[in-house]
């Protein structure tokens, strides 16, 4: 009866969504897979881990069903890369090269990287590289996998670009301090060509960007959900699309 009433329940949702004011760009933090495995008898941290990527397929379906076209997840900070458990973070870099693996392997979205390559474990950089290869000729809706992901890097690694650039091409300083613009660091940004998330939704109740997005979320919409995200459901997020488009963007005013 309950999975009946939320079927309704989603069918309402849904057909109040005007297609119109869908976000272009969803940004999910997925938070609360440790939290959720503590919460089960037996379960370690890898089972929180495994139930989340598992939802990752199911929450890029929803994206799909109902035409968004870049979809952003946070997977990895380069804070966690740095500072958690051997054991853990060895069980959730195989889990992040599995998930992109069956991504790629589904020839449902195009997968961008973005983070510091360059952090990354070898085995895990050439699981994530050879799936953005292998959907990189895709006319299928864009995924970026934040994976050793650092707002701050990112901004630090785009200014290295345009003065790297720049360099090669013989542009004094007092050149490209004239060019030097919010135009020109967002090309470089890893995000470059896409445009900025309208919508980032964090779940698990958590109510901070960590550091996500900092140079493209200036005007996203965010939304803060109390579910963990191995138990958000389609509802919890066609709420959150919902909350989006009842609100009057006013972005920056």
């Amino acid at each position: 009866m309950r999975n009946l009433i939320y079927r309704i329940y989603e069918r309402s949702l849904e057909r109040g969504l005007a297609p119109s004011d869908l976000p272009r760009h969803v940004a999910v933090m997925l938070d609360g897979n440790r939290r959720w495995a503590e919460r089960r008898p037996g379960a370690n941290a890898a089972h929180g881990h495994a139930a989340g990527a598992n939802k990752i397929f199911d929450f890029l379906g929803w994206c799909d069903e109902i035409g968004i076209k870049v979809v952003t997840l946070y997977m990895l900070s380069t804070d966690n890369l740095a500072k958690r458990e051997s054991k853990e973070l060895a069980d959730l870099l195989k889990i992040i090269g599995s998930v992109a693996t069956e991504m790629a392997k589904r020839k449902r979205w195009k997968i961008r990287l973005v983070g510091d390559r360059a952090s990354l474990p070898g085995e895990l950089l050439a699981e994530l590289e050879s799936a953005e290869t292998a959907t990189a000729k895709l006319n299928k809706p864009e995924v970026n996998l934040a994976v050793g992901y650092g707002g701050r890097k990112e901004i630090a690694d785009a200014m290295r670009s345009i003065l790297k650039k720049h360099s090669d091409e013989g542009t004094t300083i007092e050149q490209l301090a004239e060019l030097l613009d919010p135009d020109l660091i967002t090309e470089h940004l890893y995000t470059g060509g896409q445009p900025d998330p309208d919508l980032i939704i964090r779940t698990s109740g958590e109510q901070r960007l960590s550091g996500f997005l900092l140079w493209q979320s200036s005007n996203s919409e965010l939304y803060f959900e109390e579910a963990l995200w191995p138990d958000f459901r389609k509802v919890d997020f066609l709420r959150a699309i919902r909350a989006f488009e009842s609100r009057h963007r006013r972005f920056g005013a």
